[in-house]
């Protein structure tokens, strides 16, 4: 009997140390599913745009579109920060809710994602952020300039408005912190010192002085409702946390409620 339960325990370790050493070597592969295209490839978009390379140094180029309004002159510009996979392409349908509202929208391909190049890494993602965020502002002021983050594009959009000054931080499902969020998952492992990418959502909302907008789905099983509610404590008096009844990770921006509240945030 004891022989028995001796090999039990020794199958359930072997499991556990191999989910953990899968866990740490693929990672990246497990949180991040970026899409490349070629240099040569044209975007078509129902909207207007204009596309953006920044050389940001010998090896790695910037890739942003911007999609532009109707009006000669926009009320501001929408910085927005997307997921965790596929590139603009996949993110441009989000557009329209903020050019019809008088707001050019600057989407960014992340390191891999789409038409940008470069390493991918946690400082990539603030560094490149921050850069965006200075190209704004040579024709935008602070009071014209929103930070929208969608899912892994949360966290950065925080941490920019951590540090920079803008018109309002909108969040569609973010995340206490990318630890958290494997955590929700892989209860049973030391996620904080497997997961190489942390982005502390939490820590950055402590700094963040602009108002703060949050949508979160209650049916979201991508980053669970209860872990984006760790936030809570971090916003400020008249920041909002909207919670969409029944929704999931991806289609917050088909509900009324959602449509109707940036249409007041942003007017």
């Amino acid at each position: 009997m004891k022989k028995k339960i001796f090999r039990w325990l020794k199958l359930v370790i072997l499991v556990y140390c191999l989910v953990g050493l899968c866990l740490y070597y693929l990672q990246d592969k497990y949180l991040f599913h970026p899409k490349a295209l070629p240099d040569s490839y044209t975007y078509h978009f129902d909207v207007p745009f204009k596309e953006v390379n920044l050389p940001y140094n010998a090896t790695t180029n910037i890739n942003i579109v911007q999609f532009l309004t109707k009006d000669s002159v926009p009320k501001g510009v929408v910085l927005y920060f997307h997921g965790n996979r596929e590139n603009i392409n996949y993110y441009a349908a989000a557009a329209p809710v903020f050019t019809r509202n008088g707001y050019e929208v600057w989407m960014l391909d992340y390191p891999g994602f789409g038409k940008s190049t470069g390493e991918f890494t946690e400082q990539h993602l603030y560094n490149w952020s921050l850069l965006t965020y200075k190209l704004a502002r040579a024709r935008f002021s602070p009071n014209q300039i929103v930070l929208y983050g969608r899912s892994l594009g949360t966290g950065i959009a925080t941490q920019l408005a951590a540090v920079r000054d803008c018109k309002a931080l909108i969040l569609e499902s973010p995340y206490y912190s990318l630890p958290s969020v494997v955590g929700s998952y892989f209860p049973i492992y030391p996620v904080n010192k497997l997961i190489h990418f942390k982005i502390p959502t939490w820590q950055f909302m402590q700094q963040v002085t602009a108002p703060v907008t949050i949508f979160h789905g209650t049916s979201d099983m991508t980053i669970l409702y209860r872990n984006a509610r760790r936030l809570q404590p971090f916003l400020k008096k008249d920041d909002q946390f909207i919670t969409i009844e029944n929704g999931h990770h991806n289609d917050l921006g088909t509900f009324p409620l959602y449509q109707q509240t940036m249409d007041k945030v942003l007017k």
